[in-house]
């Protein structure tokens, strides 16, 4: 895990970091500081659910963090990708995710029209 998270420009010595990052992106009951520090020296093994949730946000084989092994094959996001989300944009995503469908398809919508004014100004 730690070299999943340092591979993913995170500290591997910051439980709070991690503990902040992963609660942010899991839709379960989150997790504590005291956790995240069993995670990261080897103490704990998390679920198999949150398991599923580290590798899509560090983009790794869930079996990877389970196992281990020599190498990390990225199965989620290549690297690279502009796919990773920073803290921001996954509170963002689950603000929209708040909104009824109305207001949703607005924001999508919005979004859609910034991005194309931004591939005309290029």
């Amino acid at each position: 895990m730690q070299l999943a998270l340092r591979n993913a420009d995170y500290s591997p010595e910051s439980p709070t970091q991690l503990a902040r990052e992963f609660n942010i992106r899991f839709e379960g009951r989150p997790i504590t500081v005291h956790a995240a520090r069993k995670w990261l020296v080897g103490e704990a093994i998390p679920t198999q659910e949150k398991l599923r949730t580290l590798a899509q946000w560090l983009g790794v084989p869930a079996e990877w963090l389970r196992f281990g092994g020599t190498e990390i094959h990225a199965t989620i996001d290549p690297p690279g990708s502009t796919a990773r989300f920073e803290s921001a944009d996954v509170k963002l995503i689950a603000d929209l995710q708040r909104l009824d469908d109305h207001h949703q398809a607005l924001a999508r919508e919005f979004i859609r029209m910034l991005v194309r004014m931004h591939r005309e100004k290029s």
